[in-house]
This record gives structure tokens, sequence and C-alpha cells, in this order.
């Protein structure tokens, strides 16, 4: 089968690999889509996967082509979006229910190979069916949206009536703005370099829509502020955003080597939580009911679809702030 396969750092390209068979509690899956992820580009620059060669792609869906022989719960030709996580179910933090901190831990497209290829194994407890009315296509997007419903579920102590602030536009930045408005959120201010991305925050209903927060007029800062970019920069003015007894999320996945600078006294003084949310733990499921009532639109959220040979053009479309979800079709 064709796959694309990050070979070593700095290095891809779309290779002929050998076609996967399932496990007796897995399944194969024909991939439909595979979206594209901040977390694609760490793998690239030799962050992430512990070993290379790899095949990347942790969001994608498809159609089930063969099972295990230990399979009962799906059928070939059902269809399916993946959940990528791959956890041990053995050491401390599996055992106390934390499995997204698992001391193992391990992903499809992450550190086994993924769905950026025609074909792909799953287990099938991390497959989930798609009703009727979801094109598979768009089913991709259900593993990013599972990604926000667990940043959600670490401000879940926030109050009604909350005024938010979001760093960044893009897939995730859109998703936890879609989300916020529908968790009680007085207001949800966006913030973005990039004005393409921004106009379609505005579009989706974001209360402001600026290129900086100093463009926006809240003296006392804001209750939540979430960093969905990963960019030191941001992150550093986004810590000083925070109103007295409000939290911050760092939800964007930074670089290893990206710092900011906190200032202790203030962090005590003004009773601030800084907090951070790392992939899917017990929220891919809820993520595609949510995705089945139409909290995101695909048709927004999706901009580009490239065939699987140009998944390095996809790669570079991507770093360079082009589109909002860009998707491979093997």
């Amino acid at each position: 089968m064709k796959a694309a396969v990050i070979s070593a750092p700095g290095k891809v390209e779309v290779a002929t690999v050998a076609d996967p068979s399932p496990g007796p509690r897995e399944v194969v899956v024909a991939v439909a889509s595979c979206g594209l992820c901040g977390t694609d580009l760490h793998i690239l620059q030799g962050e992430f996967a512990p070993t290379l060669p790899v095949v990347p792609g942790h969001e994608f869906a498809g159609t089930v082509v063969a099972t295990g022989s230990a399979v009962t719960e799906l059928s070939e030709g059902d269809r399916v979006a993946v959940d990528p996580s791959l956890y041990c179910y053995e050491c401390h933090y599996c055992r106390t229910g934390r499995n997204n901190l698992c001391e193992r831990w391990a992903a499809i497209g992450v550190t086994t190979a993924g769905g950026a290829a025609e074909f792909a194994v799953a287990p099938v407890a991390n497959c989930i069916k798609l009703p009727d009315h979801i094109r598979t296509e768009d089913a991709a997007l259900i593993e990013p949206l599972s990604c926000a419903v667990r940043g959600y579920d670490i401000l879940r102590s926030q109050q009604l009536g909350t005024h938010v602030l979001i760093y960044g536009s893009g897939t995730m930045g859109l998703m936890m703005l879609e989300l916020a408005k529908r968790t009680g959120a007085a207001g949800v201010d966006v913030v973005d370099i990039n004005p393409d991305r921004l106009a379609t925050a505005a579009a989706l209903g974001c209360s402001t829509a600026a290129a900086s927060a100093d463009e926006i007029d809240r003296p006392r800062g804001w209750d939540v502020v979430i960093d969905a970019t990963g960019n030191q920069h941001a992150i550093q003015d986004a810590l000083g955003r925070v109103g007295k007894g409000g939290t911050f999320l760092q939800f964007g996945v930074a670089d290893y080597a990206a710092s900011a600078v906190i200032e202790p006294y203030r962090i005590y003084n003004q009773e601030i939580t800084i907090t951070g949310s790392m992939a899917v733990l017990h929220s891919f499921e809820r993520a595609a009911e949510l995705f089945a009532t139409g909290v995101v639109d695909p048709q927004v959220f999706i901009s580009d679809r490239l065939p699987l040979t140009e998944y390095g053009a996809a790669l570079d479309r991507f770093r360079a702030g082009q589109g909002r979800k860009i998707q491979v079709l093997p």
C-alpha cells in the first residue's frame, strides 16, 4: 500500500509499504481521510515518536475492510472514526484513571503506523461507528474535537457567565470557541495574527476577533485564557491576560524547548490557576456524539483536501499557517 513515511527528522516521503493485517482484537480500516495536526510537525522535527521511521496520521476515519479472529463488535463495511490513544492499562496512571498520562503512552500515527496511508490497523475498542448522516471523510474531525472536549473537562469547574480569551484561530482554537459558546461563556474573544483564520473566528460568532489582546477592552483580564497556538510568545502574553481568580489552560502543543516566565507572587496573590490538557481522556465517544449533533461544521473547518501523494505539500501548507484543517485522502 501507499503511505506517508517520516523516516528521519525533516524527511518525509510517500512510499510503498507492506499492507497491514489485524491482530485478534484489531481491525484494518481503509482510510477515507486523515487530518494533519501540529503533532505531525513535532514528529517531523524528531519529537514525540521514540523511533523512526513511522507512518504519521492520528486523525482519521474510514471503512473496516478486515477484522481479527476475536472481533464481534464490527464487521467489514462498517464506517468508523478511530481514537488513536494506546494505553498500557497497567501503570500507576492508567490504574488511577489518568490514561492520557500513561507511563508507556503510545498512539496510532505517533508511535505506531497511522492513518496517512491507504490502510491502518486499530484496536476494535478504539473504533466508533458512524451514524448514517455523517460523511466518512468529515469524521476525521472527531479526534481533534475529542481533544477539545478533554480541554473543557479540565475547565469543568468554571462557572456560567465567564469571559474567555482564546489565542489562535486554527482548527483547535475554533473548536474551543465553538465549545465555549455552548458551555455558558458570557463572551469569547479570539486573538490571532493570521487575518484569514481570524475572519473564520468572526464568522463563527466570537465576541471580538483581534490581532492583539491590547485591542480588546477588558482591563480586569479574562476568567479563562486558552492558548491554542503552542507559540511561546503567545503563551507569555496569554499568561499576563488572566484576571484575578482566573485560569490559564495550555492547550496548544509547544516545542520541547519553549519556555515562559511566570510571576509566583501574582499567582499566589490573585489565586490564578495554570493547567494543561493532554490529548484525549474518556472524551472520544462524547466528541463523536457532539459531532453527530453538528457542533462543528465540516464545511467551515476543513479547508483543504489533498491526495495522499501530496502529503509533503500538505505539511508545508499547514506549517505556513494556510487554511484551517488540512486533510489528505488516500
